[in-house]
């Protein structure tokens, strides 16, 4: 009896941690990634680097809208900055509804082996975003390709990255606070 009971509570105690695991498992994928730079994951820089080399890369930047009233596009589809050296775009986004729109913009880097060298030190994808009815908002891209790009065996003959947005719905509800009544609590 002794010995099925440890064995049903081993079982039982299996059961929590596999269903533990399954939750913790997509924020622990985004940590790693944007840690790493893994699968394209751009990172975030608290500073541009000290250095600025004579090799240059072009920047191409996509701009996406999953299920949302609005048109999403960069002001600048390419831009050549040099490695180390800090650039800035500017994206332009209008709500074509007649109401908020409560958006988060998510991000990836092609080729993926570049992702971690291109960082962002300023970015609208670090925030959620409400979009005015109607309204046009510029938002804002500080960014740098690390000179650590020209010494990675894989990366260093890379001389174009894409950086990819897609604005997706924010899950956080309605802008104004009220709740939405198909939206279960």
């Amino acid at each position: 009896m002794k010995r099925q009971n440890a064995i049903a509570l081993a079982c039982a105690a299996g059961v929590v941690f596999m269903t533990g695991a399954a939750f913790a498992a997509v924020p622990l994928y985004q940590l790693f990634c944007q840690v790493t730079g893994f699968d394209g994951t751009v990172r975030r820089a608290d500073k541009a680097p000290d250095r600025v080399l004579d090799g240059t890369v072009m920047i191409r930047f996509d701009t996406n809208v999953r299920d949302l009233p609005m048109v999403f596009r960069a002001e600048q589809t390419t831009q050549r900055v040099r490695i180390g050296e800090t650039g800035m775009a500017y994206f332009d986004v209008t709500n074509t509804s007649d109401q908020p729109i409560r958006a988060r913009a998510g991000y990836n880097v092609v080729p993926e082996h570049t992702g971690p060298y291109f960082q962002k030190l300023q970015c609208f994808c670090f925030d959620e975003q409400i979009i005015p009815a109607g309204g046009t908002m510029k938002f804002p891209i500080q960014y740098f390709v690390a000179p650590e790009l020209a010494t990675d065996a894989e990366a260093r003959g890379a001389t174009e990255i894409t950086l990819s947005y897609t604005f997706y719905p924010s899950k956080d509800g309605p802008p104004d606070g009220t709740r939405d009544p198909g939206r279960k609590a």
